[in-house]
């Protein structure tokens, strides 16, 4: 049984035994934790391009980055909705700030490295979450309102492999928190929820439920996905 382990980015995660999982998956700058905690290279780490697009919590994730690497890099664009041509010229300059070249150019000056780096199209994760949620019509309604979090997007991408067997998820809490700084984003909403969360638990119990073989170390996953404790 090959095991992939699915590491966010929350302070202080549970991690399994070492020879309980085959390789490690990352999301945004969760490698920070696992070489924090001497884990092996991510095989497979997906980053949101909203890391270069100017925000505060951006800004720190790259900086935990910095000398830090993985084998296949994702990246996950935004799901937006059609705009009017006024809109999309005011968002120019995050939209440029958004694309694969800059991105790639900010993750080398952090001398972040990989052996390869993809760049899907939105359609292309809307498919795969379509294909492993079985197309239920609710999830991909909520999908279209509220896309996934990286890291439930970083599980779905170990899951499309074909190569996993069993899929572990530690370092995961559905809040703002990270391991590396204070989010900033946490003072400028007044809160640590993160806006991902209705969607990340309407996926996961669906995941859960047709696919039977994805487990958690985490207590508030467990509580609040119904994930089965490792």
């Amino acid at each position: 049984m090959s095991t992939l382990l699915v590491l966010g980015s929350k302070p202080d995660p549970s991690l399994p035994p070492g020879d309980s999982f085959d390789d490690v998956a990352c999301a945004n700058a969760s490698g920070y934790s696992a070489a924090r905690h001497s884990l092996p290279v991510p095989a497979i780490t997906a980053m949101s391009v909203i890391l270069t697009s100017g925000i505060g919590s951006g800004r720190q994730s790259l900086m935990a980055l910095h000398g830090l690497q993985t084998d296949t890099l994702y990246l996950v664009p935004r799901f937006d909705k059609p705009e009017k041509l006024v809109k999309r010229l005011k968002k120019l300059p995050v939209t440029l700030r958004c694309t694969p070249a800059f991105f790639r150019f900010r993750l080398r000056l952090e001398k972040y490295h990989w052996n390869r780096f993809l760049a899907p199209d939105a359609a292309y994760f809307q498919d795969m979450i379509g294909t492993l949620c079985r197309h239920d019509s609710q999830i991909m309604d909520r999908v279209l309102e509220k896309k996934p979090s990286t890291g439930v997007i970083t599980l779905m991408i170990g899951m499309s492999q074909g190569q996993y067997d069993r899929f572990i998820m530690s370092g995961f809490d559905f809040q703002l928190t990270h391991a590396y700084a204070e989010n900033p984003e946490i003072r400028q909403r007044g809160s640590t929820a993160s806006r991902h969360t209705p969607t990340d638990l309407q996926v996961l119990r669906r995941l859960a439920d047709i696919h039977g073989n994805i487990f958690t170390t985490e207590a508030a996953v467990n509580e609040q996905a119904g994930i089965p404790l490792l």
